[in-house]
């Protein structure tokens, strides 16, 4: 953020200070994302907020329309998010209810996973309970597209090197083209795209606080599932994810969610969802550090490859696929 973006900022929490007793001083950074936008925390003398969140989103890079409409949607249906107190659209300066700061990645253990899990597939439930056609931009054959593409040109070309053969070509072409249709072929819902233990605070009522959903879509039914336990910052053993999944499966099918009568379809559909999402993740997180010089995510690479290559090894039509994605490896892994 410029200095000249921090001295609006100012400005603008300054005239709102009669309404919630701002203490400016106290103003400083929350968090960051991997976006344009910023968070900041200030303190209030309002006994009701004791605490508030500022976000900065530059209007030019990132419309406050899609997190105002996404925050509505789902606050509708009854999830814990933001909620929003006072906007500025032109400047793109929202002031939003503070979730707190413990992230379910901070938290998260052998002994309080399966809590925390629990809350996080009702929360899960309850938003695609409330699924509408046409309300979200579709998940549709050229996103998804767009996102595998970032596989081959950020992480294998620019990040690595490696230019593929005409048959790795083709064989990368055919995989893309067998995921994709595995991903259109679900059934389709609200889709928060970042559903992880980053995105989820842990709150004392209606647990979790959900954010960072701007970017929500409609669209294949595993997206979030996958995105949550096959999370690109923690790992469990697969076991416990098995078992995880076939709860959020019991749990939708109970409620009417349009899942398969068989769990082990609806194991694969979420195995083929989140190598869609793995490959993209691999061309976004090199993006981050060669576009943007964010080399932060670097190290969550090999968690997201092991992901990637032992979904690929455990179907045939795949294999191809796995031996490009094991030719990345680090020697001497």
């Amino acid at each position: 953020m410029t200095d000249a973006r921090l001295d609006t900022l100012r400005t603008w929490l300054k005239g709102l200070n009669p309404s919630w007793q701002l203490d400016l001083p106290t103003l400083a950074p929350a968090s960051a994302d991997a976006s344009f936008r910023r968070y900041f925390r200030i303190e209030s003398k309002n006994p009701d907020f004791p605490t508030l969140i500022v976000m900065d989103a530059p209007p030019q890079h990132e419309p406050l329309d899609s997190f105002i409409k996404v925050d509505l949607l789902l606050q509708d249906a009854g999830l814990n998010v933001p909620k929003i107190l006072e906007t500025s659209i032109e400047e793109g300066f929202l002031l939003l209810n503070d979730l707190g700061n413990k992230t379910y990645l901070a938290e998260l253990n052998d002994g309080s996973a399966d809590h925390l899990y629990r809350d996080a597939t009702h929360a899960l439930v309850q938003m695609q309970l409330a699924s509408k056609p046409n309300i979200l931009p579709k998940y549709d054959e050229a996103l998804l597209q767009r996102e595998l593409d970032l596989f081959p040109e950020w992480y294998l070309q620019k990040h690595l090197h490696i230019e593929l053969t005409e048959l790795q070509n083709f064989q990368l072409k055919q995989a893309f083209e067998l995921i994709i249709e595995n991903n259109l072929a679900q059934e389709k819902v609200y889709v928060h795209r970042d559903y992880h233990s980053r995105n989820l605070m842990v709150t004392s009522r209606n647990n979790p606080g959900v954010i960072d959903f701007q970017d929500a879509v409609y669209g294949p039914i595993t997206y979030d599932a996958s995105s949550l336990w096959r999370d690109a910052y923690i790992a469990w053993p697969e076991e416990r994810v098995i078992d995880w999944v076939i709860k959020f499966w019991e749990e939708g099918r109970k409620v009417g969610l349009p899942m398969p009568n068989d769990f082990g379809q609806f194991y694969r559909d979420f195995e083929w969802m989140g190598l869609q999402r793995h490959l993209k993740i691999l061309g976004i997180f090199a993006r981050l550090f060669h576009r943007d010089g964010k080399d932060g995510y670097l190290k969550d690479i090999p968690l997201v490859l092991e992901y990637a290559i032992t979904t690929a090894n455990r179907y045939i039509e795949l294999k191809p696929l796995a031996r490009i994605l094991e030719s990345t490896r680090p020697t001497g892994d």
